[in-house]
């Protein structure tokens, strides 16, 4: 067996019921956003309910790299753009996570000029940036994309208002674009936008600094340009994916778990499917108490931008219905590479096949315990509940794509009544358990 980074892997005892009560914590997708969108204010800021995870970590190195003044206390950022002296992340760091991108928005915005390399981040599919510099060149920006570097610059020295129609929504391409039009002169309309609840946190935040923004939620965005941004204090929204995850997990393993800290209305799709498969799920406030009742149907679906369901959850959400009763198909709209899993999951005893982008899966009565490897973030957290679901023991490699965005997942897991064990663990995660 070929061990994963830095020897690392996780160790799960199935066929335990998932009980109890547990928080999630802050958003990753609006955090890593909400820290890049920092850096467009003339004022320090201060960025609270910071998840502890890889991506925020390096986002927050990214600015520091950049020569932003960075602290840390806890979940809470205060970030000084203030003594920015470079134009170009380090690419080393750019090319460690997807959400790289938005430095773009955020420096040409702030600056009129921006270099960044290519983003990284997990192999789900293209994710190309076309839209992202469309919508650049439309406020005026010259752009080129040419041996694996993004360079742009505002013509006459700043970006100029303009209508922007997006070919398809693109939740990356909308906050981009919010960045890189806050502080332009004139009128930004952007349709076609995002509605993801990550795109409203964006918007809130600048906002919250003076930025004139409105329908963001809707699929028409107005963004009047503002000459700066003041200084903030600002609190992160519950993570969806961390909230959507725990879910899934208690209906997995026919548990009974109250996830407190969550925005309910942000998981209806999700709720209703569950319901749709048997499960019973009630929520009031920021509380969704998740409990089996015994029966668990397949069910037909199909991921969608919100408020439809998210392509993060189908992951997971497939690997619960591998013991289904029935045939489930499972069609991926957003992300071409996202059913990498699948293969794993054969190793189980999964009965799954994909066409195209629809998997196909018939139920089993039970999974078994393999050796799995994880080969990205979601991946990974689907395999941890087909581990928590299956009878013996599960080891997954590779668990450093989990850590990149949830939060002490498996001390949560823990915490309601999962056995799982770390081995190998990198030198900080194993300070963090000490």
């Amino acid at each position: 067996m070929i061990d994963g980074v830095g020897g690392e892997r996780w160790i799960i005892e199935g066929g335990r019921p998932l009980r109890g009560e547990v928080e999630v914590g802050g958003g990753k997708n609006p955090a890593v956003a909400v820290i890049a969108a920092s850096l467009l204010c003339d004022e320090p800021v201060t960025i609270e309910n910071l998840p502890y995870i890889e991506d925020v970590r390096v986002m927050i190195d990214l600015l520091g790299d950049l020569g932003a003044k960075v602290s840390r206390c806890g979940r809470t950022v205060r970030v000084d753009p203030r003594t920015v002296c470079r134009s170009e992340p380090r690419d080393d760091l750019a090319r460690a996570l997807r959400a790289s991108s938005y430095l773009l928005g955020a420096m040409l915005g702030r600056w009129s000029q921006a270099q960044i390399p290519y983003p990284g981040g997990c192999d789900i599919g293209d994710r190309a940036l076309d839209q992202h510099i469309k919508g650049m060149r439309a406020l005026g920006a010259a752009v080129t994309d040419q041996y694996g570097v993004i360079r742009a610059s505002a013509k006459g020295g700043r970006l100029a208002g303009a209508e922007i129609y997006l070919d398809m929504v693109t939740v990356g391409g909308t906050i981009n674009l919010l960045l890189a039009s806050c502080r332009a002169k004139g009128q930004t309309l952007l349709f076609n936008a995002a509605k993801e609840p990550h795109v409203v946190e964006v918007a809130n935040f600048l906002n919250s600094m003076g930025a004139r923004i409105k329908g963001a939620g809707t699929d028409v965005i107005r963004v009047t340009g503002v000459d700066r941004l003041h200084g903030t204090v600002y609190a992160i929204i519950p993570d969806q994916i961390e909230t959507g995850t725990m879910m899934i997990a208690a209906a997995a393993t026919d548990g009974d778990v109250t996830v407190r800290g969550c925005i309910p209305t942000h998981m209806e799709a999700l709720s209703a499917k569950l319901l749709e498969m048997g499960v019973r799920v009630d929520d009031h406030d920021d509380v969704i108490r998740v409990r089996s009742t015994g029966i668990r149907r397949a069910l037909t679906l199909k991921t969608q931008v919100y408020p439809g369901f998210p392509t993060d959850l189908q992951q997971p959400m497939t690997a619960m219905l591998c013991t289904a009763r029935g045939v489930s198909l499972i069609t991926e709209t957003i992300f071409e590479s996202r059913f990498k899993h699948i293969r794993e999951l054969a190793r189980m005893g999964a009965r799954a096949q994909v066409l195209d982008r629809v998997a196909v899966i018939e139920g089993v009565p039970e999974l078994a315990g393999a050796a799995l490897t994880a080969t990205d973030l979601r991946a990974g957290a689907a395999l941890v509940v087909a581990g928590l679901m299956a009878r013996g023991s599960t080891e997954i490699l590779n668990p450093h794509y989990i850590d990149r965005g949830y939060e002490h997942f498996a001390e949560k897991l823990n915490a309601l009544g999962a056995r799982i064990i770390k081995e190998g663990r990198r030198e900080d995660h194993a300070k963090a358990g000490a």
